[in-house]
């Protein structure tokens, strides 16, 4: 995927002068560096916010659902509301990881593990709703197909409520084994970089070992492919099994047998859009601009474009088969002349301006490529989205078979309260996890930084694709071996007679003298009188002129090389930046290391 070059008229998805070293400190900083005021603020609000709802519900829980403003009409509302609006939102993660790493698309690097996050906090905060709603959340394990005391008591599994269960579980489950394996190279990179004894300990933990060898890779590649394989069907089948919740009813409006697909659309549509919401402001509060760039912003508005037609069709296709059927029932669904005009008027406006009109800009490329018109359009979708669930469920329940049983719903505080308290319990989560994980998957993002990066293809615009980039080699010209690599000489004598275009291939030593030294400390120093220097070109990845280069630094062994870590690597991409980051893709340490035992 990452071997390709990109046309030149292709924008760069890194942008700057980026090495592989950038990367790492740009993408650690949040995680390894002190938060600033704006994510304290933002912070506090959350919190008071998910303190509020925590309030709302023990009250509820203390006191009944009664204090709900449900009626014995309505006994789904903002409860079941949130709940699918919720799940809809953690349904962009999946389809960024699972389905788009399948479809090899390499934008999808820089945001899928901000979406991947979103979408475990937004299934915990969906799962809330319905445990609530049963009034004895102390006996939610009731809907779990488990021995009991009661004799024949046991689940309904016919029922949809019990598919939702199985599938939300599977999907969470699947999520976040997907996030946690994708996090294991980062956490090992935050381990290496990290000067805190407790954190060096703590992601040595969360990182299961990893050490960047190509077994490790290789095995990341794998899982990662047979988890976006397993999780592929989840992006179809969990939004489908929540629309049964609907769909399988007898009221009218709801029993659709468009309602599997429609929902499936909409969660994406919602998902993205929440997403963008996240990831504009992520961008400018942790300097990411570089890496999450305008051109990531028009790729997902692109999908919310095309999400928005297929809800938009079937926004169509359901307030025409209201009309068609004939049925007057029908007329109160809430796609409908009497939704339009009716009681709840302003919830179907709100929809229909909210999911289908505002987002039709974005067909304008300029407003598509606006941070500030697509953060405004993102949260317009959001509230669109919130008002069809709502219309769904309380449109379509307000106005039953019977006109003695019509009834209005009405919110009180403890409604507010409640789903405030989730959304300030999402962000509080989120908050955490961006000063605690990596944000952007950086082992991913590198990937990309020589076909993708800005720096790389103005390099290939100049030279061409199949230019090398490396200067012409000389033969090695200490004559006297690794003994002339000795303090106070520095190799002047050896090398002051070559012409100027081998000086290039010359390590400035006084200007790395300390990372030299630092380097030499970690993997040790070369004693010409007791050993033996190593062919160093043996290792894949070393030339003449890196072979050139590591003897300049004091690295003339295999047993040296075979001690390199994750910080030897950066130190010497730092020293040596005309091939960032190949020791650490070429693994030199483990070539080394079984070079080592064959002598």
């Amino acid at each position: 995927m990452s071997s390709h070059y990109e046309a030149p008229i292709r924008e760069p998805l890194v942008l700057g002068e980026k090495s592989y070293h950038d990367i790492s400190v740009d993408v650690g900083a949040p995680v390894l560096g002190k938060a600033n005021k704006s994510w304290w603020i933002v912070f506090t609000i959350a919190l008071v916010a998910f303190l509020w709802g925590l309030g709302c519900i023990i009250y509820t829980v203390s006191t009944g659902i009664g204090v709900w403003g449900l009626n014995k009409t309505i006994g789904w509302a903002w409860d079941i509301t949130n709940f699918v609006w919720w799940v809809g939102i953690g349904h962009a993660g999946t389809l960024i990881s699972a389905v788009l790493l399948l479809f090899r698309q390499k934008w999808r690097m820089a945001v899928n593990r901000s979406a991947e996050a979103m979408t475990i906090f937004a299934v915990v905060q969906a799962g809330l709703f319905p445990i609530i709603h049963m009034g004895r959340p102390w006996l939610a394990y009731w809907v779990l197909p488990i021995p009991n005391q009661f004799g024949s008591l046991w689940v309904n599994f016919n029922s949809p409520l019990l598919w939702d269960v199985f599938a939300i579980s599977t999907y969470l489950s699947v999520s976040l084994v997907f996030w946690w394996t994708g996090l294991l190279p980062d956490f090992a990179m935050i381990r290496d970089r990290t000067t805190s004894p407790f954190q060096k300990k703590i992601y040595g933990i969360l990182s299961f070992g990893w050490s960047g060898r190509v077994k490790d890779w290789q095995r990341f590649e794998e899982v990662s492919l047979v988890l976006a394989g397993l999780a592929t069907p989840l992006v179809l089948s969990v939004h489908t099994i929540v629309s049964f919740d609907f769909a399988t009813s007898v009221v009218p409006g709801w029993h659709s047998t468009i309602y599997p697909p429609y929902f499936v659309a909409g969660a994406i549509f919602s998902g993205f859009a929440m997403v963008q919401t996240l990831l504009i402001i992520m961008r400018k509060v942790s300097n990411l601009e570089a890496y999450i760039t305008i051109l990531h912003i028009e790729y997902m508005n692109k999908v919310i474009l095309l999400t928005g037609g297929i809800v938009t069709t079937a926004y169509i296709i359901e307030y025409f088969i209201a009309w068609y059927s004939g049925v007057p029932y029908e007329n109160y669904a809430y796609l409908s002349f009497g939704a339009a005009t009716g009681p709840y008027w302003w919830a179907f406006w709100a929809l229909i301006i909210c999911n289908l009109i505002v987002p039709l800009s974005l067909w304008v490329k300029k407003l598509r490529r606006n941070i500030v018109w697509t953060f405004i359009v993102a949260l317009i979708i959001n509230i669109g989205m919130w008002f069809e669930r709502f219309d769904i469920i309380v449109i379509d329940l307000s106005k039953d078979r019977l006109t003695s049983t019509w009834a209005m719903f009405q919110p009180t505080f403890v409604d507010i309260g409640t789903f405030i308290g989730t959304i300030g319990f999402f962000f509080v989560l989120f908050l955490l996890y961006a000063r605690t994980f990596p944000v952007i998957a950086q082992a991913e993002v590198k990937t990309i930084l020589k076909s993708s990066g800005e720096s790389f293809k103005k390099l290939r615009a100049v030279h061409g694709d199949d230019h090398s980039h490396v200067q012409n080699v000389e033969p090695y010209p200490a004559d006297a071996g690794p003994s002339a690599n000795v303090e106070d000489k520095n190799f002047d004598s050896s090398f002051n007679e070559l012409d100027e275009e081998t000086e290039n291939n010359e390590v400035d030593y006084e200007a790395h003298k300390d990372k030299i030294d630092n380097l030499l400390s970690g993997i040790g120093t070369f004693d010409p009188a007791t050993q033996t220097q190593d062919d160093l070109k043996k290792i894949s990845g070393v030339g003449p002129v890196m072979e050139q280069k590591l003897h300049q630094l004091g690295i003339f062994t295999f047993e040296q090389v075979s001690r390199m870590t994750d910080r030897e690597y950066d130190l010497l991409d730092e020293i040596i930046s005309d091939f960032p980051g190949r020791a650490k893709r070429d693994d030199w340490a483990g070539q080394a290391l079984i070079l080592k035992n064959k002598n």
